[in-house]
């Protein structure tokens, strides 16, 4: 099943979609077409691409029940987006903000601290339930995940420590590990605030995963290890962080030490 982000992002697609092309028979709507309402409708490379996801999903659906026999997706272009600027927190950044969250919010100190020092995504951390979690082994379970498949998430010193004080004599495999209030996974009601209080701009919950990769290759962690505990699908993401690796710097300065040119 989707995650419930991806729903709502699917009916408001559909919705916008099916009001300028609802009215087509699916089967005649060529790549060409689509590629010119794409680019009409969508201001950034990020938003066509997200769109022409959609599009195929929906075409690939009528497929696989018979409904159209091609998909014209398929044939647009792909847009090359933006990297962005990867913002993660210093290691003061990071003490600032958790003595405010520990002020203000300390019943969220745990899963702040958890969410740095293991990179899970906000659904995978907020789907969690006891059953997944094996503290002596220091691993985590992960059976859904964003790329579909299932994941082992290694819990350092710090994560450990965290999840220990969420843990009740009587908690059940199938209880939460972080219950939420209502239905969805609310961050913002007390992490914005204290981002606020500890005058950290430009930073959101996912962040926390920015910060998780960046500190490991900081710490030396190649770009293979940062994919696998991170849960990257490709490699390439996480080669975004392998300029931060002190080895990685280590070796370009060396290029044009005079000891490496030799006589």
């Amino acid at each position: 099943m989707a995650d419930h982000k991806d729903r709502r992002s699917y009916i408001s697609k559909a919705k916008i979609v099916r009001k300028d092309l609802g009215s087509r028979p699916a089967a005649e709507i060529t790549p060409q077409e689509l590629e010119r309402w794409l680019r009409s409708h969508c201001k950034t490379a990020a938003t066509t691409n997200r769109y022409k996801a959609f599009i195929s999903l929906c075409y690939r659906e009528g497929l696989h029940n018979g409904k159209v026999t091609v998909n014209p997706a398929r044939q647009v272009r792909h847009r090359r987006e933006s990297a962005g600027r990867l913002r993660f927190l210093s290691r003061d950044e990071y003490e600032t903000l958790h003595e405010v969250i520990k002020k203000r919010f300390p019943e969220h100190v745990a899963e702040f601290e958890v969410s740095v020092n293991t990179g899970m995504r906000l659904s995978e951390q907020y789907s969690l339930t006891w059953g997944q979690v094996h503290l002596e082994r220091r691993t985590i379970d992960l059976t859904k995940t964003k790329n579909g498949s299932a994941r082992t998430v290694h819990l350092n010193a710090d994560a450990v420590a965290a999840l220990k004080t969420m843990q009740k004599k009587q908690s059940k495999p199938s209880d939460m590990v972080f219950p939420r209030q209502g239905p969805r996974f609310d961050t913002r009601s007390w992490f914005v605030p204290c981002l606020e209080d500890a005058k950290i701009s430009g930073y959101v919950w996912h962040s926390n995963r920015h910060t998780f990769c960046s500190w490991l290759a900081m710490a030396g962690a190649s770009i293979k290890e940062i994919q696998e505990l991170a849960g990257h699908k490709t490699i390439t993401m996480s080669a975004r962080y392998s300029h931060l690796s002190p080895e990685h710097r280590l070796s370009v300065i060396d290029r044009i030490s005079s000891a490496s040119t030799g006589p």
